[in-house]
């Protein structure tokens, strides 16, 4: 039902009525008509408003339109060839005499010249309506369209939480994942993150949800290190947002012992050793 109520108000029943649609669009519109008795209702309410309008808002054209009318109608070459026949006159009962209908054919055009001035101004009033809900339209869809990408950002990145959480919750019940809470240093005291380390075989995985870390820039990745016998042992390199990664946990490179656990910022493809003064996490075994 709001879909025929919008199409109503569309604005094309009036091009329909003006005769300014094209065949085929005329067609739909005829279609809708003998479907929808709505639909022929409003064509011949609009039939009757533009009748209406060009009845109220008659012009009566000037002494000289009808004179070059006449002219192009030759009726005054008819007047001067015309013999009339005095009669009788009578006070009481004037007589007028008409000449070939020519008053009703000046009624006519002067009806057809109002009707033609109506019909345009009906016709822009129209088109600028429709001109003007086109536009509206246009941004309402363009509104819809964003917030529908926000929407899917937001149940994308729900998504990716939860299954970050059923896979935390997973891991707390199990004995053989240790959880490495990582805090944040001089460099970035605000910073956090948490690394999993399985004490069976030796995995480690890094929580993307868990993980507040500055974001990178293009020429920088961050760097997992693993602290053994007082000697850093690269993990890895991960971005603060990977856009190539869908899991919210990320496994790195294996480690079989280690007394703590740590990330620096390093140029993009990692360092050999860490760039000390980038320290932006680090915690212990």
């Amino acid at each position: 039902m709001e879909n025929l109520k919008a199409y109503i108000e569309s604005g094309v029943l009036e091009l329909y009525v003006l005769g300014d649609l094209s065949p085929e669009e005329a067609l739909q519109v005829e279609e809708m008509a003998s479907q929808h008795p709505e639909v022929r209702a409003e064509i011949a309410a609009i039939e009757q408003a533009m009748e209406q309008y060009a009845m109220q808002n008659a012009v009566e054209p000037s002494a000289d339109v009808e004179t070059r009318l006449f002219e192009k109608l030759g009726i005054s070459e008819v007047e001067e060839n015309v013999n009339v026949q005095p009669e009788p006159i009578y006070a009481e009962e004037p007589r007028i005499i008409r000449l070939d209908g020519s008053d009703a054919k000046v009624r006519t055009l002067r009806y057809a010249l109002v009707a033609c001035i109506a019909l345009l101004v009906v016709s822009t009033a129209a088109l600028f309506i429709t001109y003007n809900k086109l536009n509206a339209a246009h941004d309402q869809i363009a509104s819809l369209n964003l917030d529908k990408q926000k929407f899917a950002g937001i149940v994308s990145k729900l998504e990716f939480e939860n299954q970050g959480l059923d896979n935390m919750a997973a891991m707390a019940d199990s004995k053989e994942w240790a959880t490495i809470r990582m805090a944040g240093q001089a460099f970035s005291p605000t910073s956090k993150m948490k690394v999993y380390w399985n004490k069976k075989d030796k995995s480690v995985l890094i929580n993307y949800v868990a993980m507040d870390l500055p974001k990178t820039d293009a020429a920088h990745q961050y760097q997992l290190w693993a602290l053994v016998n007082g000697k850093p042992v690269s993990l890895g390199v991960f971005g603060k947002t990977d856009s190539t990664n869908n899991e919210a946990l990320v496994k790195m490179q294996a480690i079989q012992e280690a007394q703590a656990f740590a990330v620096t910022l390093e140029p993009m493809g990692g360092s050999v050793n860490p760039t000390m003064d980038k320290l932006t996490v680090m915690g212990g075994v």
